[in-house]
């Protein structure tokens, strides 16, 4: 006996612009027939959250699957799986497809090369999902928006719950961030690890989906937003705390990456504020408020 709940949807040329369209969404759970072999035109992120099963690809062998894991089905790949018998599993499931795929395929988000990618937990995935199975009510007029929406969301949960990293992502990249504004070269910052220039930019590129130099800059320069945003230190002090000796070359540099010189953006986005900006991250569930 197996039980069963989908929905499948047909957004229009212009919410496939939005980036991410969903094409559908099912909820899964106990001894499941088999599914394929067969070969599909959009992308699905298949999420077992527990049970055992197995997964066959194009040259049809059987992988085991353990939950919690992720079952990433690609365009063009054939492919067939199913839980076992006698325990199943629970699985949930979300078509999807859009422009911006490739964008977060070449981020690393999606890998068509492992279609098998365990999870530490799916609590972060199993809720993106519950947003896409509660928008999919009938007649919900912002139905493939909200779809949309919550598929960038699913594919961020899938990417932090990830087994292969910690809770606070990986620690090259958290030791890169830490030590961002240190004038260091890429490959002195890999020296520090141990590593070579190449392992660095294959970890950065693998955790990040781009070069360490420009990991390290996006840092950077948010840090530079902030600090002409909301202080009155001259461009030639931001630069210095930012890890740029030469205020000239910051300041060509910022104007290059963010569209606007450092002057101009604080002009745009300066907001001095009584006591002071903090740097403390909000409570979403606690809010700074205006006491009555």
């Amino acid at each position: 006996m197996y039980h069963t709940w989908m929905r499948f949807f047909t957004p229009s040329p212009l919410h496939h612009r939005l980036g991410l369209a969903c094409l559908g969404v099912g909820l899964q759970h106990g001894a499941l027939p088999t599914v394929g072999p067969r070969t599909l035109d959009h992308h699905v992120a298949v999420v077992v959250h527990s049970g055992t099963g197995w997964f066959g690809g194009p040259d049809g062998r059987r992988t085991p699957v353990t939950g919690p894991t992720l079952i990433w089905l690609v365009p063009g790949t054939p492919h067939h799986y199913g839980a076992d018998p006698g325990t199943g599993w629970d699985e949930s499931f979300v078509d999807f497809t859009g422009p911006a795929v490739a964008t977060y395929t070449e981020l690393g988000y999606i890998e068509p090369d492992r279609p098998l990618v365990p999870l530490s937990d799916t609590a972060g995935p199993r809720a993106a999902i519950g947003r896409i199975v509660r928008a999919a009510r009938r007649g919900n007029p912002l139905l493939e928006v909200e779809t949309g929406a919550a598929v960038h969301e699913l594919l961020v949960s899938l990417r932090r719950a990830r087994a292969d990293l910690g809770p606070d992502g990986d620690p090259v990249l958290r030791a890169l961030a830490r030590d961002a504004y240190q004038p260091l070269s890429v490959a002195e910052h890999a020296a520090r690890h141990g590593m070579t220039p190449a392992e660095l930019r294959t970890a950065v590129r693998r955790g990040a989906g781009c070069s360490p130099k420009d990991y390290l800059l996006g840092i950077r320069l948010g840090r530079a937003k902030e600090l002409l945003a909301g202080t009155d230190l001259p461009v030639s002090a931001v630069a210095r705390r930012v890890g740029y000796d030469d205020p000239a070359y910051f300041s060509r540099l910022f104007a290059r990456r963010v569209g606007t010189a450092p002057v101009r953006f604080r002009d745009q986005q300066g907001r001095a504020v009584p006591g002071g900006w903090s740097d403390r991250i909000p409570d979403p569930d606690d809010p700074p408020m205006i006491a009555p």
